[in-house]
């Protein structure tokens, strides 16, 4: 029997080529812009933006060993403006030497700062290197323009539980170590529950499990896999072990009301390592989302928390997410502007494109005003209390409420300012 190999199960997997690779269908399947690239032997600058464990480096590998181009790495985590630099120029002799463009893989490219980003302009622009990029952050808000714009977006998806199935029967049939444990496999619904749509959580905890199921002379089963996580993987893991498990605590917590519980989750992800700009932006959505009108400047303070954060950065920007977080804890919350545009969107989608009434659309050109564009418009500064019982909404809906004012301090006055105007709508 052969030992466990010292190589993580996950790495052992990894695929070689595009038919090994799981998921992702709609950019590698048979029609997806990604075979056709290769197919056609050209490759833009891409960004793969996706959760842990849904294959962005595995692609990048992909691609590079597929068109038969060097691939140069970076991580965003561990290098600065000289370390791209100097790969650049690295690249640029090999480029010399070669007909085939080297890619430069960026993992992380979200933590890149702007002049890190700005470093990489030229190279992109001059066809130097093709850039991949690969982000858990939405690209729009942490890739400069300039380089965004240079770049195709592709977003890869968290995997399914039909696709967690194919990756563990893969592991089960494929690996040499695995094969010779002859394993007994009862129950996959905690293995699945616990990957998250992370095919190397999956593979990573398959193997701790498979090491004490060996050692114990047990079938794997639901129960087997929880205990035997919770005994050996207590510690919060930034890149996906118990990423999403510890931020869901964290706002639940917040939301809840509960600044100690609140407190202790940040603390957990600081010691983890989390990035604190991730942090901060998940405060910010909390304040609009759960606090809303009841409390309006707890989205002030949760802006003004991410603007301090990026400033300053670790360590002293703990300060300023637990001021926050604390703040927005003990906030009265309200989701009533979240619920209003929700029901407004799912009635858009339900009524599609409704007219605009005449009354309040925009009447610039004198074919519009003869059309009767503007016309019986009436203007609330004209009337007394600057209000008049206008309807602004198309004929198809008028009367539709989507805002509820919440049974909070600040929302009561709202809904009587709301009631003593629109007694129609029963406010």
């Amino acid at each position: 029997m052969s030992e466990l190999n010292d190589t993580p199960l996950a790495e052992r997997l990894r695929p070689k080529t595009l038919d090994q690779y799981i998921g992702q269908e709609a950019i590698v399947g048979p029609d997806g812009p990604i075979r056709l690239s290769i197919k056609a032997g050209s490759l833009p600058s891409i960004i793969f933006w996706g959760p842990p464990g849904v294959g962005k480096t595995t692609l990048a590998q992909i691609l590079a060993d597929e068109l038969d181009r060097p691939m140069f790495s970076l991580s965003a985590i561990s290098s600065g403006v000289k370390d791209v630099r100097a790969v650049i120029e690295q690249a640029s002799r090999k480029d010399l030497l070669s007909t085939k463009k080297p890619i430069l893989f960026i993992g992380e490219i979200h933590r890149f700062s702007k002049s890190q980003q700005d470093s990489l302009l030229g190279a992109v622009e001059k066809g130097v290197v093709t850039l991949i990029g690969a982000t858990t952050e939405n690209p729009s808000f942490e890739v400069i323009p300039a380089l965004l714009s240079r770049c195709q977006v592709y977003v890869l998806e968290g995997f399914g539980v039909d696709e967690l199935e194919r990756i563990l029967q893969r592991a089960l049939e494929q690996d040499e170590w695995l094969k010779e444990q002859n394993l007994k496999i009862e129950e996959k619904k905690a293995l699945f529950q616990l990957s998250g749509g992370d095919g190397r959580k999956l593979l990573n905890t398959l193997e701790l499990v498979a090491q004490s199921a060996i050692v114990d002379q047990k079938p794997i089963t639901d129960d087997f896999v929880k205990r035997v996580v919770k005994q050996k993987m207590a510690r919060y893991d930034k890149t996906g072990e118990q990423h999403y498990d510890i931020i869901s605590a964290f706002i639940k917590s917040i939301r809840g009301s509960d600044p100690n519980a609140s407190v202790y989750w940040l603390a957990r992800m600081i010691e983890g390592g989390e990035d604190p700009m991730f942090i901060a932006r998940r405060l910010l959505i909390l304040a609009s989302e759960d606090i809303g009108l009841a409390n309006p400047t707890a989205l002030v303070m949760a802006n003004n928390c991410y603007q301090a954060v990026h400033s300053i950065g670790y360590p002293e920007c703990r300060l300023v997410l637990s001021q926050t977080t604390v703040y927005l804890a003990t906030s009265p919350k309200s989701n009533s502007t979240y619920k209003a545009i929700n029901e407004a969107q799912a009635k858009v989608r339900e009524t599609g494109d409704l007219s605009v009434p005449l009354p309040i659309r925009n009447a610039p050109t004198k074919l519009m005003k003869e059309l009767g564009y503007g016309e019986d418009y009436k203007y609330a500064h004209s009337y007394g209390g600057n209000f008049v019982d206008h309807e602004f909404l198309p004929d198809e809906i008028k009367g539709a409420k989507f805002y509820e004012p919440a049974d909070n301090a600040r929302e009561k006055g709202v809904r009587e300012f709301l009631k003593a105007r629109w007694k129609k709508y029963f406010y």
